[in-house]
């Protein structure tokens, strides 16, 4: 028997890298990263992974923006327990920004299990190393099963190297104004504002709702649960290569019976058609 189980536990582990290795080696490596330091979380402790990924320029919604490494340093009270598991990465060309997401678990010692979703955007640093520009959390029931790893590959296809940070900053002040677009026409109906702008397969995190995956699914949720959404930008990056990026900001959202204030962060593609899209969305109260 106890061969048995040792061979069925190698052949696992082989399967394992099989599966692992056959991830492209770009949007792998950052999958990869943020795997490592879930599993330093897991095997160490949350600190110990949470630290693995940031620098001084990282920054944390806890609910409100904070200085990621200042507030690890201050000892804050994480849970005992804290892991998690990427289903969506991407890349941009530039290789210098990409995002990952997916279901997380945490729990306090003589507390019940909690479930959530994350998302994080990252940038490299000067030497290389993948680092977390931005992170967030949302808590959910935990009920629904996660959807399979969906990642994008970054082509081969050249790209405008801008030097000039006046141009870069022209870039990012573009999709800025996407979003306050986007913020303007909420204002006037949620519904409208989100057909217009989410990508057909959007994926979408709210506040005790399991992943939402499809724009349609998305507003049959917002038509179901009555919610109307204002937003108001304040942030905004970009990769290098220009096809991504992310905007982050407050909303005041109206459901059934009362008012709650949120924050959210969006990450953008820009379509074949030029247009950008949301990808991906996630509300949180602030």
């Amino acid at each position: 028997m106890r061969i048995l189980s040792a061979l069925a536990f190698i052949i696992n582990v082989l399967i394992s890298g099989v599966v692992y290795g056959q991830l492209p080696s770009k949007v792998g490596g950052l999958i990869t990263v943020d795997r490592n330091a879930a599993n330093l979380s897991k095997r160490e402790n949350p600190h110990a992974g949470l630290v693995s990924m940031v620098d001084k320029e990282s920054s944390f919604f806890v609910p409100s923006s904070v200085n990621a490494l200042n507030y690890l340093n201050n000892r804050p009270n994480l849970p005992d327990v804290l892991t998690w598991e990427p289903n969506f990465a991407l890349v941009s060309r530039s290789m210098d920004w990409g995002v990952t997401s997916g279901p997380l678990q945490y729990q306090r010692t003589g507390a019940i299990k909690r479930y959530g979703q994350y998302v994080t955007v990252w940038r490299r640093d000067k030497k290389g190393k993948w680092r977390v520009h931005v992170r967030a959390e949302v808590e959910n029931y935990g009920k629904q099963k996660a959807a399979d790893l969906e990642y994008f590959e970054p082509d081969d296809k050249d790209y405008l190297k801008h030097r000039s940070m006046v141009r870069l900053n022209q870039r990012e002040e573009v999709v800025f104004q996407t979003d306050k677009l986007f913020s303007n026409i909420l204002k006037a109906d949620t519904r409208t504002g989100y057909e217009e702008f989410l990508a057909d397969d959007v994926r979408y995190y709210f506040p005790w709702q399991p992943e939402i995956i499809g724009r349609k699914n998305v507003i049959a949720m917002f038509t179901k649960e009555r919610i109307e959404i204002d937003t108001e930008p304040d942030d905004v990056g970009r990769a290098y290569s220009g096809e991504f990026a992310y905007t982050s900001g407050t909303a005041t959202v109206g459901l059934k019976d009362k008012v709650v204030k949120f924050n959210y962060v969006r990450v953008w593609q820009l379509k074949n058609d030029y247009q950008w899209k949301v990808i991906l969305e996630m509300m949180f109260e602030r």
